[in-house]
């Protein structure tokens, strides 16, 4: 085993799944942070916190190679302020215990990755964003990314390095994105959304785990990383290659009035459609971290040539 102890905190949904499966051969043991109770299989054990206070699941970071933050509400939903409030909270309270948690140990984790978003850069259709020459932009989803940052960051954690990893559109079949712009392109709506030259920052979900374990290995890194294919794509192209792929001949444009109703029917925001991403992952590349799906053809293609659920082979 490469590894001793891989612990997720919210770990029982999407990404932690993904990463449960990466790192199952590669690690002794995996804890898992849930509100949830689970039966342990094989060397994965759920311990039940409620990503507020400490519990006896402070212990069990002691002696980690790693600890990843996955917590934090989906943000697939109406913006109203129960659910803003909820969204901001759930990403700030469990990173506040964490750290407070660390600072009790003699041996905490000797990583901590709390996964950030790439939301955080403004629209942008004139230049890429990047971790060096990037502009933070406004609005709500902009102020939660920033808030929790800040969280994250102000908690002294001398033996402990941090990493927040500002991550784009994760492709993976088992969730997120990826699995309804397939369905809707199988039904002929996948056409372009609003003007269809919004850029899309998107990365394979193999890609992801693969960093988090490349970035435990390079121990000069830290601060905030962004974690997105170096190849984005604008909204037109990207609906194109995933009808491409689905031998759909014809995709129907959604207009940005239209994304609205349906936004409102089905309780999210366009926001997470209309806004230009426009992400490059500079310190990824110039510390070496090679991609296996570098360009959104390839990716599209291995996730829809093989649609088993949680296959990394």
């Amino acid at each position: 085993m490469k590894y001793q102890k891989i612990v997720l905190a919210g770990g029982n949904g999407y990404l932690g799944n993904v990463l449960t499966k990466y790192y199952q051969s590669l690690s002794k043991e995996i804890i898992i942070l849930s509100r949830k109770p689970q039966n342990s299989h094989e060397n994965i054990r759920t311990l039940v916190w409620d990503g507020k206070t400490k519990g006896d699941w402070v212990g069990e970071l002691d002696g980690a190679d790693v600890l990843i933050n996955l917590c934090g509400k989906n943000v697939s939903c109406r913006y109203t302020p129960k659910n803003q409030q909820e969204i901001l909270s759930s990403r700030i309270l469990p990173t506040q215990v964490l750290g407070e948690s660390i600072q009790t140990l003699l041996n905490p984790p000797k990583l901590w990755i709390n996964f950030a978003s790439a939301t955080i850069y403004r629209h942008a259709e004139d230049r890429p964003q990047d971790e060096d020459h990037g502009e933070i932009g406004r609005g709500f989803s902009i102020e939660v990314c920033t808030q929790w940052e800040e969280c994250f960051f102000k908690t002294l954690t001398p033996k402990t390095r941090k990493i927040a990893l500002r991550t784009s559109i994760v492709l993976g079949n088992d969730d997120g994105a990826f699995p309804r712009l397939v369905n809707l392109s199988k039904l002929g709506l996948g056409g372009k959304q609003g003007n269809g030259k919004q850029f899309v920052s998107w990365i394979h979900e193999l890609d992801v785990a693969r960093c988090t374990e490349w970035l435990i290995k390079h121990t000069e890194l830290d601060g905030i990383i962004n974690c997105t294919s170096p190849y984005p794509i604008r909204n037109q192209d990207f609906m194109a290659l995933i009808r491409r792929s689905l031998k759909v001949p014809l995709g129907i444009p959604t207009p940005a009035w239209l994304l609205e109703i349906g936004a409102q029917f089905i309780g999210t925001e366009t926001e997470l459609i209309l806004k230009s991403r426009w992400v490059l992952p500079s310190r990824l590349r110039n510390a070496g971290f090679s991609f296996q799906f570098e360009n959104a053809k390839d990716a599209i293609g291995n996730l829809i040539q093989k649609p088993l659920k949680g296959s990394f082979k």
